[in-house]
């Protein structure tokens, strides 16, 4: 098959050819956002899941989805130890230039009060050399988003960014990926003033992505927000769906599929988007003619499962500490050894006794693997890898 007419995309947020199995969330976000720029109450959304199944490249799509709408956007990355305002007014500036108001005044008040929120990060003392730019030509708006509380000074720049997009019937749409990431502070002041922008009804949504345990992070800081946030859960793909993300961009190329090379393909990716684009690109090129069959697929899995595990495994278990390591190996082998109807989430006890340490002794290399993201926590108790079928590759790594 000619490489070059590849159809497939295996990148970190990167869009498929097809954007299977998210019909429904897409559908749910115009509702959404016809709802919020009529006025009507809506909450703020967040999608869950593990690594490899679509978040980001969902969450870009809902911006778009916004954009089209001819809404304010900006999106930015938590990352931990960062802090929110200067990613957060950087996203803001660009909403505010997306929403087209024509009135100059107001628009240079909005961006004022982001530039004061930002301003604020360095300190009332920074030197000019500390203070960082955000790019806004107007001057700050003393007063307003700059008492330093960021949980006040939030609920402040959402109220003016919600007035300005009302004035002109749209809204403003702010996009969080890596939401966990995000300092207690920082998750607690959003969650206010995702809370007021509700009972006043402005414009101004928050959509978050995260991890599994993003939702008992959110409730851990403000208890109200489990009412707050629509929760999604994102998963694996449908068989039918993963069927239609390999089959539409192949007969895009005029090629197809064999109906026991989908089965094969199912089996081998279990459904997760990232490891359909790896294994698509891969049997793609590897494949000698249309249609592709069974036997295509089976030569060309080692090609995808070494690619896997340099570029998607590998790169995340080089970051861990061998002690680190030792206990990634020992949750694979719990996981491994457990009923499937306990699903991948280990007992951190049952680690212990793996190991034969006190759970106590592995405290500091657990909370240092939960700090890198390459587990997560669930409920108390029982922790599981955050990007799938990491066991399976540590146990066949050895």
């Amino acid at each position: 098959m000619d490489p070059i007419r590849n159809p497939y995309a295996p990148g970190a947020g990167q869009r498929p050819p097809e954007l299977a199995g998210r019909d429904e969330q897409l559908a749910a976000f115009e509702v959404v956002l016809e709802r919020v720029a009529k006025g009507r109450p809506e909450r703020s959304l967040v999608l869950t899941g593990l690594r490899g199944v679509g978040k980001t490249v969902l969450l870009n799509a809902l911006r778009g989805a916004a954009v089209r709408k001819g809404w304010g956007t900006g999106k930015l990355e938590a990352r931990p130890g960062q802090g929110l305002r200067r990613p957060l007014s950087s996203a803001l500036h660009q909403a505010v230039r997306e929403l087209g108001h024509r009135d100059e005044d107001s628009v240079d008040h909005v961006l004022g009060v982001i530039k004061s929120f930002a301003h604020r990060d360095a300190g009332a003392a920074a030197k000019l050399k500390d203070q960082w730019s955000p790019g806004i030509d107007a001057p700050a708006v003393r007063g307003r988003a700059d008492s330093g509380d960021i949980e006040i000074d939030l609920v402040e720049l959402f109220t003016d960014l919600g007035g300005l997009a009302a004035d002109v019937g749209k809204g403003i749409g702010i996009f969080i990926d890596e939401m966990q990431d995000l300092g207690p502070d920082d998750i607690s002041a959003l969650c206010a003033a995702c809370h007021e922008l509700s009972q006043s009804g402005l414009p101004v949504i928050v959509v978050g992505a995260g991890l599994p345990h993003l939702p008992a992070v959110l409730s851990a800081s403000k208890s109200y927000s489990e009412r707050l946030f629509r929760y999604q859960r994102i998963d694996r793909l449908s068989r039918e769906a993963a069927d239609r993300a390999l089959e539409a961009p192949a007969a895009d190329e005029d090629a197809a599929y064999a109906a026991d090379a989908l089965a094969a393909m199912y089996d081998a990716t279990g459904g997760y988007p990232y490891f359909i684009q790896a294994y698509g690109k891969a049997v793609w090129d590897l494949a000698p003619r249309s249609p592709i069959t069974a036997a295509d697929v089976a030569v060309a899995a080692p090609e995808a499962e070494s690619e896997l595990a340099v570029g998607f495994f590998g790169s995340r278990y080089e970051r861990a500490t061998p002690g680190e390591r030792d206990y990634l190996m020992a949750m694979a082998e719990v996981a491994a050894a457990q009923d499937e109807a306990e699903g991948d989430a280990v007992l951190s006890a049952d680690v212990a006794a793996n190991l034969g340490k006190k759970p106590q002794s592995l405290s500091p290399a657990r909370d240092s693997l939960l700090k890198k993201g390459l587990v997560y926590s669930g409920e108390r108790g029982r922790i599981a890898f955050t990007v799938p079928h990491f066991g399976r590759y540590l146990r066949e790594r050895g």
